[in-house]
């Protein structure tokens, strides 16, 4: 299940919290014992589950294979038909009645699934209700024997009470005829939309599952209320759909009766796309005209080992698909099928080449992919997994578009092939796939998605004043907090134990041995937990205890440093101290006064004596220099006490002035003759916060005094906010409405967003004031002068410019005079790019309250001979 759509949701009420800071006379919260305490698994290995995490000699699970047959009726949108169930079971126990998943029935309107959204409602909440499942009949076949069920249906479940037990080793069959109205929005799991060339009908919990009757809880009943997923038996799947003839049916695993219905063209290319890297258009819109196909067509799938099958229909598919290379010359076939208004170059008619990247990758890295084909469906669902097919959001665009696409097909690892309890452990799945899909993003086209994150910046909101423990069941988690807990805290947690802790080679060889150990079956935490310490070779119970268990906190701090007898010859006393209660091995990079650096990493076992450690570091000359975590590898929530210095910086060395290193600058990034004779600037650029794809951003300048800003949110499909600018003209929108702007207002506007602000300092100094502070400071370990900037509006910068090449590389806008620390806006500038002559940096960081956003330029024009029309108010 996709998290991006309520990214934003969760980050906005983060951005609500206060941020942590260090009290003046720290005390730590810290105990050894708890942190390291030998008591952590509750019970011990048995014969069905071994104490080395893998399945015992014994263990056992049982099968479910289905048969379903339906009928699509598009002008009443319902589903009706048969499902025969084929149920064995394996287990040592007799079996005295069956119970069954009724998912549908959480659109009643008496559901508890209905009850339980709040009033201003939510992702999940049921926007129309329906019936629910129409049971026409429910008959038992045993014996040769079909009798009539006696059942109770519950909410979403149902039991089926037999007549005799079902005993170990044997089978029962269930027939169940069923209709059902299809929701048009199914708590963003199944629905359907209508498009310009007809339905899209997303098709998902469409029958009646059984429930998993486990060796852990026996029968397996929490009901389905909408935030949490589902836990199934496997089987395989043998399921036919009927629908009209001019519809296009994709499917869960192997379509059996193409040529009953598909053309000879269609046929053909779909022959060519399974030998094909490229993709190959197999359906496109002159299809809409050509169709005129009246009656109905039945399609015919197969699905093996699977837990579950989905599948979508409708007569505006577009279609393509390509070739997927699997380990040992095995072959797969990706494809995907969308609307018109889907496609284009940067959407959906890259769909297919996201589907076969993210495939090839898992399936190098962890496990060979299992499904003979892998469909994506462009439609009202926003991002949801199923084997072999996912739905994800139609109107989808380049790097949301292959971050859901991403997301939901590393699903087919977690948890269709590694078959965890999604109703109760969300982070089983949707954790370990934000985990692999963040691998899979660095690699995928060379990085063409990467982008940068530190986990330092990510702190605040993993461990916020509402946090909840990961080790919870979805349904009690706060929506807000939901994204955190089930993905990206037990992602980062298993980033930590890959990249600081166990070390790529480690961490890679524990966790495939997990999937291959559990794959198509039903692991619990602790299967996870002990397999990873036992082929890893490490006690990990101090992590698993902190990050999953608890809500506890990381700080880190250097408390002081001193010289061994007062001798800097003789070694340096680094005094470290954990003052919150998660352990964490320790990074420092330490500088001396001649230069020289060192990187050293403590383990965590520092911490099992107290919170306070002595890291004798064996240095000739004084240090200059120490700093905890450098790089941000650790979600530390104050790193303000993460650093030492020697002194506060240097002295600026005598003639350099304000102007002077305003001149640098401006010569730096190409001279001042160059940038007057900039006439016009188009930018393009995209933004993410914490690594989630948020904003499109386009930019336009155009001397003199015409600005044109545009924030695009494709997540939404708005423009969050515009701002044009032309001479003594101001307005600025946010989410379509117009702001209300004093004249201080729209002149603080204007100064924000000058071309080349520096020149302007020194061509129109009237009412700035510029300072530069008597000592540097240190911006990403390089020297930088400082110079604060007030302009008359109000505005209140602080620039940091490289000592060495002149260019800015930090600049800090100021709440207030005073620069209240909560509030102000830090940007990083990185990686200047020359553009017809001139330096601009082609990537930035900002940070606000610990929220870390990076913005990357995609596209730079100077002199593009912009019309005065484009700056229209």
């Amino acid at each position: 299940m996709k998290s991006h759509s309520y990214v934003l949701a969760s980050l906005l009420a983060c951005g609500a919290m206060q941020q942590s800071t260090a009290q003046t006379a720290p005390v730590s919260r810290y105990d050894q014992h708890e942190a390291f305490s030998p008591l952590f698994y509750p019970t011990n290995g048995n014969e069905y589950r071994s104490a080395g995490g893998q399945p015992g000699p014994k263990y056992w699970q049982n099968v479910a294979d289905y048969k379903i047959d339906v009928t699509l009726d598009t002008l009443q949108h319902r589903l009706s038909g048969t499902v025969l169930i084929t149920y064995k079971n394996n287990s040592p126990d007799h079996l005295p009645f069956l119970w069954l998943q009724m998912d549908q029935n959480i659109y009643r309107e008496d559901s508890r699934g209905t009850a339980t959204v709040a009033a201003t409602g939510d992702r999940f909440a049921n926007r129309h209700n329906t019936a629910g499942f129409e049971l026409q009949s429910v008959t038992v076949l045993s014996n040769g024997k079909s009798t009539a069920a006696n059942y109770q249906v519950n909410d979403t479940r149902m039991q089926v009470r037999l007549a005799e037990a079902l005993k170990t080793g044997t089978s029962i069959q269930l027939k169940i005829q069923y209709s059902y109205t299809i929701p048009e929005y199914g708590t963003d799991r199944t629905g359907r939309l209508n498009t310009r060339h007809g339905w899209i009908y997303e098709i998902a919990q469409w029958y009646p599952r059984m429930a998993v009757y486990d060796d852990v809880l026996g029968w397996n009943n929490i009901p389905y209320m909408g935030a949490s997923e589902f836990y199934l038996e496997y089987g395989n799947f043998e399921y036919s759909i009927t629908a009209p003839a001019n519809m296009l049916v994709a499917g869960s695993g192997a379509l059996i009766n193409e040529a009953q219905v598909l053309n000879p063209t269609e046929a053909a290319r779909l022959a060519k796309a399974r030998n094909s890297d490229a993709t190959v258009m197999i359906r496109d819109t002159t299809a809409f005209h050509d169709n005129t196909i009246k009656g109905t067509r039945t399609w015919h799938f197969t699905c093996k080992e699977s837990r579950d099958v989905a599948w979508a229909a409708s007569a505006a598919f577009i279609w393509d698909a390509a070739r997927i290379n699997l380990p040992g010359g095995k072959k797969s076939l990706a494809q995907s099928v969308y609307p018109a208004e889907s496609a284009g170059p940067q959407a959906w008619s890259r769909s297919t080449e996201f589907v076969k990247g993210a495939i090839e990758h898992y399936s190098r890295e962890w496990y060979p992919y299992t499904y003979p084909v892998a469909t994506n469906v462009a439609g009202i669902v926003g991002g949801m997994e199923y084997p072999g097919i996912v739905f994800c959001g139609w109107k989808a665009i380049k790097a949301e578009l292959w971050g859901v696409t991403n997301h939901e097909f590393g699903h087919n690892w977690f948890p269709m092939i590694v078959g965890s309890n999604e109703r109760k452990y969300a982070w089983m799945d949707e954790g370990f796939n934000t985990f692999i899909n963040g691998i899979a993003t660095r690699e995928f086209n060379k990085g063409e998605f990467k982008v940068e994150q530190s986990a330092q910046r990510m702190a605040t909101t993993m461990f916020q004043s509402n946090a909840e423990a990961i080790m919870n069941t979805p349904d009690v988690i706060n929506l807000r907090y939901n994204a955190v807990a089930a993905y990206y805290k037990p992602a980062l947690g298993l980033q930590l134990l890959r990249d600081q802790i166990l070390g790529h080679e480690r961490f890679d060889y524990a966790f495939r041995e997990y999937i291959k150990r559990w794959a198509f079956k039903h692991p619990t935490p602790w299967d996870f937990f002990r397999s990873m310490e036992n082929a890893a070779g490490e006690d990990l119970s101090w992590f698993w205890r902190g990050w999953f268990f608890h809500t506890w906190k990381l700080d880190q701090a250097i408390k002081s440093v001193t010289y061994v007898q007062n001798d800097p010859a003789k070694g340096a006393l680094i005094t470290l101290q954990n003052l919150e209660q998660l352990p964490m091995p320790v990074l420092l990079a330490i500088k001396d006064e001649n230069g020289h650096r060192d990187t050293v990493k403590l383990p965590a076992e520092i911490w099992q004596r107290g919170a306070t450690w002595v890291y004798h570091h064996p240095s000739l000359v004084k240090l200059s220099s120490v700093v905890i975590d450098p790089e941000g590898a650790f979600p530390d929530i104050n790193p303000g006490n993460n650093s030492w210095k020697a002194d506060n910086g240097k002295p600026v060395p005598a003639g350099v002035t304000t102007t002077s290193v305003l001149e640098k600058y401006i010569q730096a990034i190409g001279g001042k003759d160059k940038l007057k004779n900039v006439k016009d600037l188009y930018i393009e650029a995209a933004s993410d916060i914490m690594g989630t794809p948020q904003s499109e951003i386009k930019t336009r300048y155009k001397q003199p005094g015409s600005f044109w800003q545009e924030v695009f949110a494709p997540a939404i499909n708005k423009v969050i906010k515009k701002t044009v600018i032309k001479g003594d003209s101001v307005k600025v929108w946010t989410m379509g409405k117009e702001l209300a702007l004093t004249a201080t207002d729209k002149g603080g506007v204007k100064d924000k967003n000058l071309l080349f602000a520096e020149v302007a300092y020194q061509e129109v100094p009237d009412g700035v004031k510029i300072e530069l502070s008597p000592l540097t400071e240190s911006v990403n370990d390089e020297e930088a002068y400082v110079i604060t900037i007030a302009t008359p509006n109000g505005i209140l910068l602080k620039n940091y410019y490289d000592t060495k090449t002149g260019l800015k590389v930090r600049s800090v806008s100021l709440s207030g005079q005073e620069g209240a620390p909560g509030n102000n806006a830090v940007t990083d500038y990185l990686e200047y790019r020359e553009v017809s002559g001139i330096q601009f940096p082609f990537r930035s960081r900002t940070t606000i309250n610990s929220f870390e956003s990076n913005t990357k330029i995609l596209k730079a024009v100077i002199n593009g001979n912009m019309s005065d029309e484009l700056f229209k108010l």
